[in-house]
């Protein structure tokens, strides 16, 4: 299951050569993961769970400008008992400008050690 989220790219995202900055970029795939856990996961999941970020394995295709729309698309792929991998791309258009593939491992909010993903998550998720 994808899910995508479209914005415009703001003055404050570019780096000293005018292009959006790589940190920029880490923190839309970050912002699409939350936002697809918040828009997909039960209540009940998102009172008691939380991810927190194992890896990111980023490339970089192509520059972003200013004024720009851009659509960072997110889904889940292969899961273990406890993480799971998360693939995000970032587009212009048709255009891939970022690819990047990321691991997550699942937290209990109040042990805050690793909790086992629940079958309902897994589908919800379309977690292989």
């Amino acid at each position: 299951m994808k899910f995508s989220h479209s914005f415009i790219v703001k003055p404050e995202h570019l780096d000293d050569q005018n292009h959006v900055n790589n940190v920029v970029y880490v923190q839309w795939i970050q912002d699409v993961a939350v936002a697809h856990w918040q828009s997909s996961a039960s209540r009940e999941s998102q009172a008691n769970f939380t991810w927190f970020l194992l890896r990111h394995e980023i490339d970089y295709k192509q520059q972003a400008f200013a004024g720009e729309e851009i659509t960072a698309t997110t889904w889940v792929g292969k899961a273990t008992k406890v993480t799971c991998e998360r693939f995000t791309e970032i587009k212009r258009g048709e255009v891939v400008l970022v690819k990047a593939k990321s691991n997550w491992c699942m937290l209990d909010l109040i042990t805050k050690k690793p909790a086992r993903i629940s079958e309902e998550i897994r589908e919800q998720f379309g977690m292989e």
